[in-house]
């Protein structure tokens, strides 16, 4: 076969034999991109059996998307041992909820593919990243099976408001936690070993649940004492981010990163402080005055929840919090700052509300809405007064908040009885 070319012999998975690697595609590529995609692929080295799969996120393909799919539906070169697979991607449900369930149960598709086929490792593509060459997510892939790794996790080049419900919430959390500093433990874009994806399909679902196809993924790792690294990719374009309507969001991320701190307890209770993971790949540097959010909306968002929440929140935050988020709320905007002691407390109480399950899981969660936008008001001011100080700088003072705020979460876990509102 001509390099370069586009085949068009379609498999399905239950043709597939086996492979040595499993793609997902979950980005919504047309056929120009595709085409760059699959010839890229063909360049990794060694003798590969590749699998790729594309999801249609649960819609029905339409002549266009029928033909780009078609780019990806292939089987080229069988007597030399390097092979490119494709067919359409199956998620496991067909009508799904909201768009973050759908990808949730596109990964556990992909994961479910590659233990079908036997691979030796997952690679899943999410992101239109801003360079338009699919070289680095090749990269990626053969990093991961080159170095072996359990968990190859992206690290992105970011503007200062890109991807805050990470930067705020998951990444320092995860990182005082599990010990580890870990930049995106929840991808989206991931490579995953088959030790991996196979413990993720085989965990024992009586004990807390069962494991989330992302928000699992790291802490799995960590505390199994498996490889994880993390390759530098360059910037991503995150899609838009409706501040007005963050609550679902919230309570659909949150949940699962919550519950995993349920089922690894154990583990994490006797981690102290933290170090880096191997990184790879050069840093790439955005500028720092990409993007704004609404300071004054956010404020008023929190002292209406203030007003509004008090019932919730007094069965969640200890009085002495409570009245720390009183005195916020009669602060004026250019007063504003909710300190990141303060915040970490406050994401500290709610993962033990909903261990404890205090109120209903999904009203506790969206109830947070309020303190999130308090919070991201806050580091906004602080980048407006920060003067040379970056968006990293401010987010690393968060992570090392988060570690030494550590000691109360485990105090307060342990013995949850202590406190009662």
């Amino acid at each position: 076969m001509e390099t370069g070319s586009i085949p068009r012999q379609a498999e399905t998975l239950e043709q597939i034999d086996t492979a040595d690697l499993v793609i997902g595609v979950l980005a919504d590529l047309n056929e120009e991109a595709i085409a760059p995609l699959y010839q890229a692929l063909q360049q990794i080295p060694g003798a590969l059996r590749i699998a790729a799969f594309q999801d249609t996120h649960g819609r029905v393909p339409n002549p266009v998307k029928a033909e780009a799919g078609e780019a990806l539906a292939a089987q080229t070169n069988p007597g030399d041992g390097s092979l490119l697979f494709a067919a359409p991607l199956t998620a496991e449900t067909s009508e799904p909820s909201s768009p973050a369930l759908s990808m949730f149960a596109a990964y556990q598709s992909v994961f479910k593919a590659g233990e079908k086929l036997k691979a030796r490792a997952c690679c899943v593509l999410v992101s239109k990243l801003q360079s338009s060459s699919p070289q680095w997510f090749c990269r990626f892939a053969q990093v991961l099976l080159e170095r072996e790794l359990d968990l190859l996790v992206p690290n992105y080049a970011r503007h200062q408001f890109e991807g805050l419900l990470n930067s705020s919430i998951i990444s320092p959390l995860v990182r005082s936690l599990y010990g580890k500093r870990i930049r995106n433990p929840m991808g989206p874009d991931l490579g995953i070993s088959q030790r991996l994806f196979h413990r993720m399909l085989s965990a024992d679902r009586s004990v807390v649940g069962a494991f989330h196809p992302l928000a699992s993924l790291a802490p799995t790792a960590l505390c199994n004492n498996m490889k994880v690294s993390e390759l530098h990719v360059g910037p991503r374009t995150y899609p838009p981010t409706d501040w007005t309507n963050i609550s679902s969001l919230l309570a659909q991320v949150l949940g699962p990163v919550f519950l995993d701190m349920e089922r690894n307890a154990a583990c994490w209770q006797r981690v102290r402080g933290s170090v880096s993971i191997p990184e790879m790949g050069e840093p790439v540097f955005v500028s720092e005055d990409a993007g704004s959010v609404d300071i004054s909306h956010m404020v008023e968002s929190f002292q209406l929840g203030n007003r509004e929440l008090q019932e919730i929140w007094g069965l969640v935050l200890p009085p002495t919090t409570l009245l720390e988020l009183r005195r916020l709320a009669r602060m004026s905007v250019e007063q504003f700052h909710l300190p990141d002691e303060l915040w970490v407390r406050i994401v500290y109480d709610f993962a033990l509300a909903h261990r404890l399950r205090t109120i209903n899981r999904d009203h506790l969660l969206k109830s947070m809405t309020p303190l999130y936008l308090g919070w991201v008001a806050s580091y906004a001011r602080d980048l407006q007064t920060a003067g040379r100080a970056t968006s990293e700088h401010r987010l690393e003072r968060l992570s090392l908040a988060f570690e030494s705020g550590k000691p109360y979460l485990v105090s307060r876990w342990r013995w949850p009885d202590r406190f009662s509102p």
